[in-house]
């Protein structure tokens, strides 16, 4: 059965309207949700980053490789980590799926991605040589929390303008 995005019943981000006591419901704030989306796009990120940067420190591959590497896993895994519990969760196909989420996952992992990769080139940690090197895990440590903060804004925005559904 095929459903499209606008068949999907369970959207936290385009229901984030103060619920009333008659529906046992909570008010859900813009913040939290946004809060919400940005960590698990996060993850996402990170497990890609993570991956990408190990094998590209590991095998000596170009700074910009191993950063393309990790550009890819992260877009992978991030997308991954949403339209496989999307499609359990709804019985969407895999097309309507991608079709719901494509737009904010791309534009918040491209913006993670982005800011993620510039630490981590200019605080060395892609150009560490080894995973053993100290410098490696500190670039990431910042990184990591550099690429939330960036794509929190960016995610705020998109929930606003109902580009971007809640996981």
């Amino acid at each position: 059965m095929e459903h499209g995005p606008e068949t999907h019943t369970h959207d936290c981000c385009a229901h984030d309207k103060p619920a009333t006591p008659a529906d046992g419901g909570h008010p859900k704030s813009s913040f939290s949700t946004a809060a919400h989306a940005t960590l698990h796009c996060l993850t996402g990120c990170v497990i890609g980053e993570l991956a990408g940067l190990i094998i590209g420190v590991t095998l000596g591959l170009h700074p910009y490789t191993s950063m393309a590497l990790s550009t890819v896993l992260a877009y992978i895994s991030g997308f991954s980590l949403t339209i496989f519990p999307l499609m359990r969760r709804t019985g969407f196909t895999f097309k309507s799926a991608l079709k719901t989420i494509w737009l904010g996952e791309a534009i918040s992992i491209g913006v993670m991605e982005l800011v993620m990769n510039s630490v981590d080139y200019h605080m060395g940690g892609v150009r560490a040589g080894s995973v053993f090197n100290p410098l490696f895990w500190e670039a990431l440590a910042a990184a990591v929390p550099a690429g939330y903060l960036a794509a929190f804004p960016v995610n705020a925005w998109l929930i606003g303008k109902e580009l971007k559904r809640c996981h």
